[in-house]
């Protein structure tokens, strides 16, 4: 006699994660307090978890706040998570915080962004990034991934499009493997073709890869660093990212030194 199983909502999401991440069935177990065989079971649908278990193993895959609401609700139960938005009276001393961080990185440019490159935020010396941009790229919503690689906007200026361009959209291909999103894998589309053929050489470092820029007052060479809010227990201010641009050489900072001292 042969039993016919129809995996869940939750069966199907918890065995999908799982194999994104490439854990096996026995190190999330491990990972979860849990055994192999209560895990199997409840991929199959065979079993249902309780609140607790889907919460640990949410955390064991390391799943998104919005991602650990998801599965909470495939299992039937409610999210954990709250979806703010920036702008109530509660979020005021983060609002605060994000404005302090933002003028504190002067001279150098820095940005917080939103989901898919929204831009939320961002210092004076942003505005080295966005000059000679087409107006229609820096109406709001900016989208700082458009700017940075559409002809009409930063790339333009960029002296190393190709090699710069590519680490951008192969960080944007990672996060999509490790979060699908649709709206994301639908930009990188658009990013792509806006990009020259890269030609990379042997000694490649595809993660140091520079920002090379011209400027009215010189080559500018930036690195960039990306800060996310990882403990907020908020899904709004998990989802925000600072990326803030440092000076890779010395003439890089003595420029945007000058340039601030100018305004």
């Amino acid at each position: 006699m042969t039993t016919v199983i129809e995996a869940t909502g939750f069966a199907r999401q918890l065995k999908h994660w799982r194999t994104l991440r490439r854990v096996s069935q026995l190190d999330l177990a491990i990972k979860a307090d849990t055994t192999q065989r209560h895990l199997s079971f409840l991929e199959q649908g065979r079993s249902r978890p309780g609140r607790t278990m889907v919460v640990r193993l949410a955390e064991s895959l390391d799943l998104s706040l919005r991602e650990r609401n998801g599965l909470l609700l495939a299992a039937g139960f409610a999210p954990a998570f709250p979806e703010s938005t920036l702008d109530t009276p509660e979020l005021a001393p983060v609002r605060e915080a994000l404005r302090s961080i933002l003028d504190g990185h002067q001279p150098y440019p820095a940005l917080v962004v939103r989901p898919h490159g929204i831009l939320l935020a961002a210092n004076a010396a942003f505005e080295v990034l966005t000059e000679g941009a087409a107006p229609e790229l820096l109406e709001p919503p900016v989208n700082v991934l458009r700017l940075a690689l559409h002809p009409d906007g930063l790339a333009r200026r960029v002296i190393n499009l190709p090699e710069w361009g590519r680490h951008v959209t192969e960080a944007l291909h990672a996060r999509v493997a490790r979060s699908p999103d649709p709206v994301l894998d639908e930009l990188i589309t658009e990013l792509e073709t806006y990009l020259p053929q890269a030609d990379p050489g042997p000694d490649h470092l595809g993660f140091a890869v520079p920002l090379r820029l011209r400027s009215d007052d010189g080559e500018l060479r930036l690195i960039t660093t990306l800060t996310s809010f990882a403990t907020a227990t908020d899904i709004t201010l998990a989802e925000l990212h600072l990326e803030a641009f440092l000076p890779a050489d010395a003439q890089t900072a003595e420029i945007l030194r000058t340039r601030a001292a100018r305004t």
